[in-house]
């Protein structure tokens, strides 16, 4: 059994609020009344920084609107995630309202190209005329790339937000929050962020007829970014991600419209797990499975038959990236079987294995393992191209720590890409594991489950949930509410879908879902009568538009 501690942090300053939500603010790291405000009630005026502090930003401003008023050629160069896509699916939107034609998006094919700002994507833009490229979520280490497209003849504003590493760039402005010397003052925007930061940099300077405030309608991509990139929800982002929200549950965007509706999901009604669950995946699948342009032209398609015919091919090929993500699951657990002990960070790969879906297969392995994974594999010739996550640990401190394995690595600290020589791979295990445990931050030891409260089966009544919302939406930064539920006797206990691999515990008017979660999952298997205590998460569900309150099962014991 495991063990399980409660928080008992209450803070005289916020006698205001009931106990509980003392409490779990409290454990969030808000113990005064003015920060309490501002997360409960999030506004955006005041909750957003003026977008001139961050640093080259009037340069950005200016090169722009001289490429506007000179009907340059701009190309928008995005990454190929549900980060770079919605950012450049913003850009797409803001360049038709100002009028301007004279531009492309361009989204390196993921397999065919790979991660990054490519030199002959660069001579392709130089062909045809480009004055200036604008990137969106990628470039900020791609000082060689810049410096080519200088010598072409072309400008380069980079938009980013992950680490700088080294060189000094040749761009004619890098916007980044983490960069050496920017003054801005919150550093976790992600890359539509930053680029929707520079959206409103440009129209306080021209607003191009734009009706102040207008571009508040963008917030449904930058929203939909924010909540699938893994970013902290706190500060600018949970003002973005709150209001992303907002906006979505009633943009007329037709693809959001078709997609809420193939998915069955109540777009009035739409929250962070619809869209990280659901949404994202769909979105990911397009570079995963085939081009990232087939997830592009779903966020600015002009009508809902264009739409509903790229939600219907993203979905059909997200059903094929599920059975690969399963099969490579099932490999690299009967590899890991064969080893007499694990080390503080898992590395297994394959030649085989096609690198795109890499990501979601060590993100699951890491969930069940509790330790960073680093898995690879190889798409064609030359070097090997993995991905990596982490429980906790940064990624970039580990690989910084065995640098030299590695021909490129970047990302965030606990989602991160990586290439390395196929004669460095097999000693990349050995040396990620001693520079993670250099680092000490990592115990082999399972850390307890952070319990937030522990409460009865009568305590769940409607405004148990109601104050439990008031902290979405839920991320990364942001956890959702963890109780223990004490001495729940089932009256239902049943496995359902296709493949009866989800749980569902009933007791009293109360359902406690655990999806692909099955009666070999725990140590006790729950029975109709017997006593047990459950750990959840509250949740409000919509499914075919009916609301429900009802339970998210994380673990059960006796």
């Amino acid at each position: 059994m495991k063990e399980y501690s409660l928080r008992e942090e209450i803070e005289t300053e916020l006698q205001k609020y009931p106990e509980l939500l003392k409490n779990l603010l409290a454990s969030r790291g808000i113990t005064d009344l003015r920060s309490a405000e501002e997360f409960l009630f999030p506004d955006y005026e005041d909750g957003t920084h003026d977008p001139f502090l961050m640093k080259d930003m009037d340069k950005a401003v200016d090169r722009f609107l001289e490429a506007v008023w000179k009907k340059e050629r701009i190309v928008i160069y995005s990454d190929f995630d549900a980060d770079g896509i919605p950012g450049g699916a913003i850009f797409y939107d803001f360049l038709k309202k100002i009028g301007h034609t004279n531009f492309i998006n361009y989204i390196p094919h993921r397999n065919d190209e790979g991660y990054g700002f490519h030199p002959e994507a660069i001579e392709e833009f130089a062909k045809d005329k480009t004055d200036l490229i604008i990137t969106i979520d990628v470039g900020i280490v791609a000082y060689e790339e810049v410096k080519y497209a200088r010598k072409l003849g072309m400008d380069v504003i980079i938009t980013d937000h992950h680490e700088p590493n080294g060189d000094k760039s040749e761009a004619l402005a890098v916007l980044d929050p983490k960069q050496k010397g920017c003054q801005y003052p919150f550093k976790e925007l992600c890359g539509a962020g930053v680029a929707f930061k520079f959206i409103q940099a440009i129209l306080a300077k021209e607003d191009f007829g734009i009706k102040p405030g207008m571009e508040k309608w963008w917030l449904d991509l930058v929203g939909l970014a924010t909540l699938s990139d893994m970013v902290p929800l706190v500060g600018e982002n949970r003002i973005f991600a709150y209001y992303g929200l907002l906006v979505m549950r009633k943009s007329s965007r037709p693809g959001l419209i078709q997609a809420t509706r193939a998915l069955n999901i109540s777009q009035t009604h739409l929250n962070e797990d619809d869209v990280g669950f659901l949404i994202t995946p769909r979105i990911n699948a397009a570079s995963r499975m085939g081009h990232p342009d087939d997830a592009f032209q779903l966020l600015v398609a002009e009508d809902e038959v264009s739409a509903g015919i790229a939600m219907e091919h993203l979905s059909k090929i997200n059903d094929q990236r599920k059975g690969l993500v399963a099969s490579v699951v099932r490999e690299v657990k009967k590899k890991l079987k064969k080893r007499e002990k694990l080390g503080s960070v898992i590395v297994s790969g394959d030649p085989r294995w096609k690198p795109s879906i890499l990501g979601l297969v060590a993100n699951k392995l890491m969930e069940e393992y509790n330790r960073p994974v680093f898995l690879w594999g190889r798409e064609g010739g030359g070097d090997i191209k993995g991905s990596s996550r982490s429980n906790g640990i940064s990624l970039i401190e580990i690989m910084n720590g065995a640098a030299n394995m590695f021909s490129h690595f970047g990302g965030h600290n606990l989602a991160a890409g990586f290439a390395v020589a196929e004669d460095q791979v097999h000693t990349l295990e050995d040396r990620l594991c001693k520079s993670c445990d250099d680092l000490q931050a990592f115990s082999s030891k399972q850390d307890p489950i952070w319990m937030d409260a522990e409460i009865s089966a009568t305590d769940l009544k409607p405004e148990l949930f109601e104050t439990v919302s008031r902290l979405a939406p839920f991320g990364v930064g942001n956890p959702k509410p963890l109780f223990k539920i004490r001495d729940v006797i089932p009256t239902k206990v049943k496995l359902f879908g296709k493949q009866q691999n989800h749980l569902e515990i009933s007791f009293g008017r109360m359902k406690a879902i655990g999806f692909f979660m099955d009666l070999e999952s725990f140590d006790v298997k729950p029975e109709v009568g017997q006593k047990i205590q459950l750990l959840v998460h509250l949740e409000e569900s919509f499914f075919a538009g009916r609301k429900e309150n009802r339970l998210r099962i994380v673990d059960l014991y006796v």
